[in-house]
């Protein structure tokens, strides 16, 4: 099964996937709290507490180390969020922001206060979530800085412009496939911070990660002829990439009105597998 995707929640249809039939994953799950993704219950991301959140993520992880090879790895996009709490609402304030001017800024749907948090406090939502894959059996490899030179502005006065996420390199195994030369710079080996600018995609899905984000996963991660794996496909980026570098693709997505959108994305290298390998 290549360049195919399952519209549903992930945690049902990851399971349609063969086992050990994706040489590696590279995705950008629902922040925790950002934003309601059309209204679904008990959809990801807008769980009671960063540790139900967690929990969830955990759970679909672990599917997706069976659909890897024993070789595979998982590259992971995450951001954090802000804690902010008053009597009778509760609600987390993002650290990034949506690509949508016209959406709220808040999800304001949690109404009980999270123990151990304080108004104001960063809640560390990537690093639990590292933790938490590594404590389920996943290796945690690196942490690679996503810094944004564009980052979108934001008006307090008591902290810095946050400007970076965090991309989380995790290995099925502990010997695993990484080609380092693939993404090698022109003087020397590709470090651990990358410089890239946010890219808005005008499609229906309001939050993208840039292609140029994960190239370089993909680079590392696989060969030509590869399949890419993607559990939270959203607008297709991954999917698009892939084409683009010789590989194949599968993914889920939550909403099936997404897939002409991830069609047009991939139109354009539609057949470049095919003709390569001729």
């Amino acid at each position: 099964m290549k360049d195919t995707i399952l519209y549903g929640d992930c945690r049902e249809t990851l399971c349609g996937f063969l086992p050990q039939s994706s040489r590696m994953c590279v995705t950008s799950p629902p922040y925790y709290g950002l934003r309601d993704y059309g209204g679904e219950e008990n959809q990801i991301g807008q769980e009671q507490s960063p540790e139900e959140y967690i929990e969830q993520m955990v759970q679909v992880f672990r599917e997706v180390r069976n659909v890897l090879t024993d070789d595979g790895t998982c590259w992971v996009n995450m951001g954090d969020s802000y804690y902010n709490y008053r009597p009778g609402k509760a609600y987390v304030k993002q650290t990034v922001a949506s690509n949508r001017q016209d959406l709220p800024e808040y999800s304001p749907k949690r109404s009980r206060r999270l123990d151990g948090l304080k108004e104001k406090d960063l809640i560390g939502i990537p690093w639990m979530f590292a933790f938490a894959m590594r404590a389920d059996g996943w290796y945690l490899r690196q942490d690679i800085i996503w810094n944004k030179p564009n980052p979108m502005p934001e008006s307090v006065r008591d902290r810095c412009t946050k400007a970076h996420e965090y991309i989380f390199l995790f290995s099925k195994n502990q010997n695993y496939h990484f080609d380092v030369d693939a993404i090698k710079e022109p003087t020397r080996r590709k470090r651990s911070v990358w410089n890239i600018q946010k890219k808005p995609y005008r499609g229906a899905h309001f939050a993208v990660f840039p292609p140029d984000l994960i190239e370089p996963c993909i680079k590392a991660g696989s060969e030509e002829g590869d399949t890419i794996l993607d559990p939270f496909m959203g607008s297709g980026t991954t999917a698009m990439v892939a084409k683009k570098l010789n590989r194949h693709y599968i993914g889920c997505e939550l909403h099936e009105n997404y897939g002409n959108l991830i069609e047009e994305r991939v139109l354009p290298y539609e057949n470049r597998l095919e003709k390569f390998f001729k």
